[in-house]
């Protein structure tokens, strides 16, 4: 394969998995939207309860899981963008092989998703939602 070859399969892999990043934020945006009406309905009908905050919490880890495949595009994207910048090479369309080399074990994608929900971008609005309802529990 040419060098221009190369580049260019670079170059489309790059503004696919840029369209997948967005999309997941898309997403990730779509996951709070569904958190912030589930406690707005719940205030309309005056209600909070164990079963919601075990649900905003589930919705909370899903956020996170849906961060950790988006940061797997990202490290791919930066990878591609240095390649550009440096005009060094690496292998095009080689997205699921490069992440093989590097895919943690259980417990290292447990960390990986507990590092996700931390992050202000996903811990916003979560952590509010869970503590707003938590008192309405127990008050």
């Amino acid at each position: 394969m040419s060098v221009l070859d190369s580049h260019q399969n670079l170059a489309h892999e790059w503004r696919l998995l840029q369209n997948q990043f967005d999309s997941y934020e898309k997403h990730s945006l779509i996951i709070k939207l569904v958190s912030v009406t589930l406690c707005a309905v719940a205030g309309l009908f005056g209600s909070g309860n164990a079963e919601l905050v075990f649900l905003l919490v589930v919705l909370w880890i899903q956020d996170a899981i849906w961060k950790t495949f988006q940061s797997r595009i990202e490290y791919r994207l930066l990878a591609i963008e240095a390649a550009f910048r440096n005009d060094s090479e690496i292998e095009a369309l080689q997205f699921n092989s490069a992440f093989l080399e590097s895919r943690p074990g259980a417990a290292g994608l447990c960390l990986e998703y507990f590092s996700q929900c931390v992050r202000p971008t996903v811990i916003f609005p979560h952590l509010f939602l869970v503590i707003y309802q938590v008192v309405i529990c127990i008050t």
